[in-house]
């Protein structure tokens, strides 16, 4: 496990865990979609500054067709449809239910990245699978699940984003990482323009109050950060293990929730805390953890 990656994911993970919980209270009294869109622009702004801080324009400057197609691909399936569905879903079904569906995520990026990446789907991942959808089940309290619209609609973005995932870590072949976060905010942002253009949503740009920018300023450096770190991550490892780790967020969140928000925490949900970082590490370190226990299993048996 490259172990540069692993850090960039992990610190993805503890961003998105806080991000979700700061964006809470961030979106209250602006429109989703505006919200949204706001960020992206804003992200992709400072994206294109740190690619000129870093003296790597020359890197856009260099990119093909091909590679500009990707990149335009990246912010159709990462930046902009999904984020449409997924906020649509979310109005008419529960949070959890569309919490639990997004986080199946890893589930289809790693069939996908199975099929595509020829990424091998070994122990780790399969035991870890079974352990971070049953801690994710138990973290959110699902007692019952009844599939509806909108949780169809958050499955469709969910799907989105996996194949964005793939697209994403072929791109990275032979693009920086910071050139495909930047080119997943710069397309995801026109195309959600285009979107509030056309849906008469765009105007109430001048509803905004300086408290609503200011909330918009703070969600846009979190948002700086995940897609930073992201793709940092992803183009050192495997794409299944990366949205694996991501799970871990939901713990953060689950604590911020009880810390910041008078949650009341049920003795299930720590269960499924502890299911998920028993689980992330199966992913992680199984192949080296079953190594030493042979190895040591070895030992003995010389003895």
């Amino acid at each position: 496990m490259n172990k540069k990656g692993l850090m960039f994911v992990l610190g993805t993970a503890i961003i998105s865990g806080v991000s979700i919980f700061i964006n809470k209270f961030g979106v209250k009294g602006i429109d989703a979609y505006l919200f949204t869109g706001a960020k992206n622009v804003i992200v992709a702004i400072f994206l294109f500054s740190l690619i000129l801080l870093a003296m790597d324009f020359k890197k856009l400057k260099a990119m093909s067709k091909k590679d500009i197609g990707k990149l335009f691909l990246i912010g159709l399936f990462g930046g902009s449809i999904p984020f449409l569905l997924f906020f649509k879903g979310l109005q008419i079904t529960s949070a959890a239910q569309g919490t639990f569906i997004h986080k199946t995520m890893f589930l289809w990026v790693g069939i996908l990245a199975l099929i595509f990446l020829k990424e091998k789907l070994n122990k780790g991942i399969l035991i870890g699978a079974v352990l971070l959808l049953t801690g994710n089940f138990l973290l959110l309290k699902l007692n019952n699940f009844v599939f509806a619209t909108g949780d169809l609609l958050i499955l469709a973005a969910t799907l989105f984003w996996s194949v964005e995932t793939i697209i994403s870590k072929n791109a990275l072949k032979n693009l920086d990482s910071k050139v495909v976060a930047f080119g997943r905010m710069f397309f995801g942002s026109l195309l959600i323009i285009v979107f509030l253009g056309v849906t008469g949503k765009l105007v109430l740009v001048t509803t905004l109050t300086s408290a609503h920018f200011l909330w918009i300023l703070v969600t846009s450096i979190f948002l700086l950060g995940y897609v930073f770190t992201w793709y940092s991550g992803l183009k050192h490892i495997k794409a299944g293990v990366a949205t694996s780790i991501l799970l871990l967020g939901s713990v953060i969140t689950t604590v911020l929730n009880l810390a910041f928000a008078d949650a009341v925490i049920v003795p299930s949900q720590v269960i499924g805390m502890i299911l998920l970082v028993i689980g992330s590490t199966c992913v992680i370190w199984f192949s080296e953890i079953l190594k030493k226990v042979q190895s040591s299993f070895s030992i003995a048996k010389a003895q």
